[in-house]
C-alpha cells in the first residue's frame, strides 16, 4: 500500500526514507508489501529471528505504561527488517532508490519506441544499467558506520532507539536492525563523533544496552580490547561488576564473562581508561585486579605442588577454624564425657572460630554497606550469622560460616578446574616450533615463527602452524580440529592446519600465517569470545537473580515479624527467616547458565563446530527446519566435466575451448572444472574482453570479434537465444550452455559428487523432527537428482541469491525456524538473514564472516550434531536453573515447617552450585553422534 510522505523532521532531507518521514500512520494499514509484491497478513512485526515473537522477546521489558507504545508496537517491524530492505532505505533518504527508477528514453527515439535502449533502466545517479550499478551508497560527503549493539533484547525499544537517534541534528539516515544487532549511521561527519549521544540515547531507553564497532577492521575512532580479571571468584558479583563497568564514562560497551574472568572493553583508549574501570570495581568488589590479556599467551602455568595448596594462608585459616568448631561442638553437645561441661568455654571456642572463618565476609559486607549495597552475598551471609548468634545458636553460626567458607572453597576449585578442562580442550596452541636454516635447525617460540619460514615436524607431533608441506609424505590425524577420526593422506602441495597430528614419517611444512591467526588461535578466540556473546537466558536469569534475592529477603523479614507478632514465638521465626536469608544468595542461578554455554561451545570445537556465541546456540536450539545449499554443502564441490555436446556442425574441442576462455578469470567451481578439462585436452584458448558477468546467470564476452554467451538457459532467455532443439540434460548433471553471436552452439554437462555422509545427516535431522530443504542456483534436474540421492523431499531449485532469501523467509513462514546452511559468497545474506546461520569451514570467506556457526570439518553430519549439542546445553542450563530453584524453594518450605535449619540452607546455596558446575562440565565428556 503506496502512503504520501510526510516529512516530520526538519533535520532530515527532503526525500529522507525514514520511517518517521515516509512510513505513514502504520495504524491505519492492515497489510504491507514485501519486495516480491504479495501482500504480507502475518504478525505486524514483520519476520522472526530465533523462532520467537515481538511478544515473546519484550517479556523482559515492561512497556504497559509507555505513551508512545502503540506507536513503537506498530514500527516494530522497521527494525525487525533484513539487510537488502535496510539498503532500500538508505537509497531512498539518499535519493538513489533504484525501485523507483524510469525507462530511460533515447534522445530523437519515436515516444513510443520499445527498443532495448530506450526500456531499459538507468542508475540516476551514474547513469549506468541498473545491474550494472556500483554506485559506492553513501554518496560522497557522507560516512556510513556499521556498529554492533550488545545485549538488544527488545524489538520495541529497537524501535524507539532508530527513531530518537534519526532524530539527531547530523544524522542523516539511522537504522537500527533488531535481526542481526546492527546500527547502521550516515552522517556528513565521521559516525564515530556521534557515539557518545548514540549511547546517551540507547541507555536512556535499556541501560544494558552498549555499541561497538561492528568488526575491528572497522574500529577506526574506537577499539575493542581483551582484559583478564583473575581475581573474579562470583558469578553474581560478575554481573554486578560488569553493570559498574558500563556506567564508566568513556566506556561504550563492556561485557563481563564469568565463565572466563575476561572483559571485553570498548572505548577511545580502553587501556586508558582501565583505571577508573578498576578503581569502579574496587568500589563494588575491594581487591579487583584488571589485566591486559597478551594476543597469544602462554598456557597455563602448571598448578602449583599440593603442599602449597595444603598450607597456603586460606587452607590454614580454614582448617583452626574447623579444629575450634569441633572442639566447641565436642563441648557443647557432648558435657561431661570427653570434655569438661563448660558451656562458657564452648561459646568462646565457636566465637573464636566464627570470627576466624568469618572475618573477611564480615569486614567486607560492612564495607559494602556504606557503598549501598544492601543484598550483597558477604552482607546477608553476615546478617544471617550475627543473627543466629543474636538469639545464642552460637554453633548453628559457627557452623554455618564454616560450611559456607568450605563450599566457596569447593566451588572456586570445580569453577576453575571446569574452565580449565574446556580451555584445555580447545587450546592447542604450541609453546615452541623448530624451525630449519641452511641445513641446521634451531627450536624457536611459536610466537616469533614468520611466513615463509621452514618448520620440521616428526611423528607423533602436533603441526604448529598453518602451513603447506614442502617436503614428505605422511598421514594426518585432523581429528582435533574436524572430529573426523579417518587419517588424511598428505603429500608436498598440500595445506594443513595447525593442530592436526602428524601419524607418519617426517615432514617439513612452509609457513603461510603466524600463530595469532592460525587455526588453534582462530578455535581458542572463538571459543574465549562466543560467551561474552550472552544468550537470552543468561540475561534473562541475570535480571530474575536481581529480583529474586530482594523478594527472597523481603520474605525473610515478613517472616522474622508477622509470625512472631502473633505466635509471640520469635526465636523459632527468626531463625526461620535467618535460613531465608542464606538462601537468597543468586549464585547457584546466576552461575548455572554461563557455564552450561561455555562447556556446550567447548564440546561443539572438539567436535569441529565452533558456536559464534550463546545467542548461536540458542537459536540452533530452536530450529524447526534446515535450509541447504547443494554445491559445496550436500556436495563435495569438485565439478568434472563429463560430456560436451557441439551444434551447428563445430566439434566439442571448439566448444570446451571457446566456453574455458569466456569462464578462465571466474573462481566458480563450474568454471574451473571447465578451464581444466580444456588444458587436460591441451586445447587452446584466448582471453575474452568485455566481460560482463551476472550472478546466478551466466557471463558474456567478445572473444576473436564474436560475441559468446556462456551459462545457463536463465542467460540465453534474456538475451533472447532460442533453446527450441536443446536437449535436456542427462540426470544430475548441470548443464552449461554455449552461445555465438546469438546462435546456441553447444552444451556441457558437468556433475557433481555427493558428500558421502549427507543421506545419513539429511535421515538423522527428519528422525529428529525437522524438514530438510535444498535452496540450489542449479538446475531442477540437477537439483532433484541430489535430492533423491539424499532423501530431500522439498527442492527448490534456479535460484538467484536474493531468491533464496525469498524462499528462506517462505520456508519460515511455513515450517518455523530456519538453520541455512551455505558456503558461498552468493549465500552470505542468506546466512545473515536466517535464524542460525552455519558455513562450511571449506566455503568462502564471507559465507564463514556472515555465519553463526562455522563447520571445520566441512562435513554434513556436523548439522545434526550442531542442532542435537545445542538443544543438550539448552536443557542443561535449564535443569541448573531448575535444580536451584527446586533446592531453594524446598529448603524454604521446610524451614516455615520446622524440619530445616540454616546449614540445609547453606547446601542450597554453595552446595547446589558446586551440582551445576558438575553437571554443566559434563557436556564436554557428552557423545553427540
Amino acid at each position: 500500500m503506496k502512503k504520501e510522505q510526510h516529512c516530520e523532521t526538519e533535520n532530515h532531507p527532503h526525500n529522507c526514507g525514514c520511517h518517521c518521514c515516509c512510513h505513514g500512520e502504520h495504524e491505519t494499514v492492515s497489510t504491507h508489501e514485501d519486495d516480491s509484491g504479495s501482500e504480507n497478513t502475518d504478525d505486524p512485526d514483520g519476520p522472526r529471528r530465533g523462532g520467537s515473537s515481538a511478544e515473546e522477546d519484550t517479556a523482559l521489558h515492561d512497556h504497559s505504561h509507555d505513551p508512545d507504545l502503540k506507536e513503537y508496537r506498530t514500527d516494530v517491524r522497521d527494525v525487525m527488517k533484513m539487510d537488502d530492505e535496510i539498503d532500500a532505505d538508505e537509497r531512498r533518504a539518499l535519493g538513489h532508490y533504484h525501485e523507483d527508477a524510469q525507462p530511460h528514453h533515447v534522445p530523437g527515439h519515436p515516444a513510443d519506441c520499445r527498443c532495448p535502449g530506450c526500456e531499459e533502466d538507468l542508475c540516476d545517479y551514474c547513469g549506468k544499467e541498473l545491474s550494472d550499478c556500483s554506485c559506492e551508497q553513501p554518496r560522497k560527503g557522507y560516512r556510513r558506520k556499521i556498529y554492533r549493539m550488545t545485549r538488544l533484547d527488545c524489538p520495541v525499544c529497537a524501535a524507539k532507539m532508530e527513531k530518537k537517534i534519526r532524530e539527531l541534528p547530523s544524522v542523516t539516515f539511522a537504522s537500527v536492525s533488531f535481526l542481526s544487532k546492527q546500527l547502521r549511521v550516515v552522517s556528513s561527519s565521521d559516525p564515530d563523533f556521534l557515539v557518545p549521544d548514540l549511547l546517551r540515547i540507547c541507555r536512556a531507553i535499556d541501560s544494558a544496552v552498549g555499541i561497538e564497532p561492528w568488526k575491528a577492521s572497522d574500529s577506526g575512532y574506537y577499539r575493542t580490547e581483551m582484559y583478564l580479571i583473575p581475581t573474579l571468584d562470583c558469578a553474581a558479583c560478575a554481573a554486578k561488576l560488569e553493570q559498574r563497568i558500563n556506567r564508566v564514562p568513556g566506556v561504550v560497551s563492556a561485557t563481563l564473562s564469568y565463565a572466563t574472568k575476561q572483559l571485553r572493553l570498548t572505548a577511545e583508549t580502553p587501556d586508558a581508561l582501565i583505571p577508573a574501570v578498576t578503581a569502579a570495581c574496587n568500589e563494588t568488589e575491594a581487591g579487583t585486579v584488571i589485566e591486559k590479556k597478551a594476543a597469544a599467551p602462554l598456557r597455563e602455568e602448571p598448578a602449583p605442588p599440593i603442599y602449597k595448596t595444603l598450607f597456603s594462608r586460606s587452607a590454614l585459616v580454614l582448617a583452626a577454624g574447623a579444629v575450634l568448631f569441633a572442639a566447641g561442638i565436642v563441648m557443647t553437645y557432648l558435657p561431661g564425657r570427653i570434655v569438661p561441661a563448660d558451656s562458657t568455654a564452648a561459646d568462646i571456642l565457636l566465637l573464636a572460630s566464627y570470627a576466624l572463618l568469618g572475618g573477611r565476609v564480615i569486614i567486607t559486607a560492612l564495607r559494602n554497606l556504606f557503598k549501598g549495597e544492601v543484598f550483597d552475598e558477604n552482607f546477608l551471609m553476615t546478617l544471617a550469622t550475627a543473627g543466629a548468634v543474636a538469639i545464642h545458636e552460637i554453633p548453628e553460626a559457627a557452623g554455618v560460616m564454616l560450611f559456607y567458607r568450605i563450599g566457596e572453597y569447593l566451588e572456586d576449585r570445580a569453577s576453575d578446574r571446569s574452565r580449565k578442562q574446556i580451555m584445555d580442550a580447545v587450546d592447542m596452541r604450541p609453546e615452541t616450533v623448530t624451525r630449519t636454516r641452511g641445513g641446521e635447525t634451531e627450536v624457536i617460540p611459536a610466537g616469533e615463527a614468520q611466513i615463509g619460514d621452514i618448520l620440521m615436524i616428526r611423528a607423533g607431533e602436533r603441526i604448529p602452524l598453518d602451513g603447506i608441506v614442502t617436503e614428505g609424505a605422511s598421514q594426518l590425524d585432523t581429528s582435533p580440529i574436524t572430529g573426523e577420526p579417518v587419517p588424511r593422506r598428505i603429500q608436498p602441495g598440500d595445506s594443513i592446519s595447525s593442530g592436526c597430528i602428524n601419524q607418519g614419517g617426517l615432514i617439513r611444512m612452509r609457513v603461510e600465517k603466524v600463530l595469532a591467526e592460525s587455526m588453534v588461535t582462530r578455535i581458542l578466540d572463538s571459543v574465549e569470545n562466543a560467551v561474552a556473546n550472552k544468550p537470552k537466558m543468561d540475561r534473562f536469569i541475570t535480571r530474575f537473580s536481581r529480583i529474586y534475592t530482594p523478594a527472597v529477603v523481603f520474605l525473610a523479614v515478613f517472616i522474622a515479624l508477622v509470625p512472631s507478632f502473633i505466635t509471640g514465638n520469635w526465636n523459632y521465626w527468626i531463625y526461620t527467616a535467618l535460613t531465608f536469608l542464606v538462601i537468597s544468595c543468586p549464585c547457584a542461578l546466576v552461575l548455572s547458565v554461563p557455564l552450561s554455554f561455555f562447556s556446550g561451545i567447548g564440546a561443539g570445537s572438539r567436535l569441529g563446530i565452533l558456536f559464534k556465541g550463546g545467542t548461536s546456540m540458542e537459536a540452533v536450539s530452536r530450529t524447526d527446519a534446515v535450509a541447504m545449499d547443494k554445491t559445496g554443502t550436500l556436495t563435495k564441490g569438485h565439478f568434472a566435466v563429463q560430456e560436451v555436446r557441439p551444434f551447428q556442425n563445430l566439434t566439442s574441442g571448439a566448444i570446451l575451448a571457446l566456453a574455458a576462455g569466456a569462464e578462465q578469470l571466474s573462481t566458480h567451481p563450474i568454471a574451473a572444472s571447465i578451464v581444466t578439462a580444456a588444458k587436460e585436452k591441451n586445447l587452446p584458448f584466448s582471453l575474452c574482453t568485455e566481460l560482463e558477468e551476472t550472478a546466478g546467470e551466466g557471463l558474456t564476452c567478445i572473444t576473436e570479434g564474436q560475441k559468446a554467451a556462456v551459462g545457463n538457459r536463465r542467460l540465453m532467455n534474456r538475451l533472447g537465444i532460442s533453446l527450441q532443439s536443446l536437449p535436456d540434460a542427462s540426470s544430475g548433471g548441470t548443464e552449461v550452455l554455449v552461445a555465438l553471436n546469438g546462435v546456441l552452439t553447444g552444451q556441457i554437462l558437468i556433475s557433481d559428487t555427493v558428500k558421502p555422509d549427507a543421506a545419513a545427516a539429511v535421515g538423522q535431522l527428519t528422525r529428529m523432527g525437522l524438514s530438510a530443504v535444498m535452496l540450489t542456483g542449479d538446475t531442477p534436474q540437477g537439483a532433484e537428482a541430489v535430492a533423491r540421492e539424499t532423501g530431500i523431499s522439498d527442492v527448490r531449485a534456479g535460484l538467484l541469491p536474493q531468491d533464496k532469501l525469498k524462499e528462506m523467509n517462505r520456508i519460515r513462514s511455513n515450517y518455523g525456524s530456519v538453520m541455512f546452511v551455505g558456503d558461498g559468497i552468493n549465500d552470505a545474506p542468506v546466512l545473515a538473514g536466517a535464524d542460525a546461520g552455519a558455513a562450511m569451514g571449506s566455503g568462502a570467506d564471507a559465507a564463514i564472516e556472515a555465519a553463526d556457526i562455522v563447520f571445520l570439518n566441512s562435513e554434513v553430519r556436523s548439522i545434526p550434531q550442531s542442532i542435537t549439542l545445542a538443544k543438550a546445553v539448552m536443557h542443561t542450563a535449564w535443569q541448573n536453573v531448575l535444580l536451584a530453584l527446586i533446592v531453594k524453594i524446598s529448603v524454604m518450605a521446610l524451614g516455615l515447617f520446622g524440619y530445616a535449619s540454616m546449614w540445609m540452607a547453606v547446601f542450597a546455596d554453595t552446595g547446589v552450585t558446586i551440582l551445576c558446575i558438575m553437571n554443566s562440565v559434563r557436556l564436554l565428556y557428552k557423545k553427540f553422534d
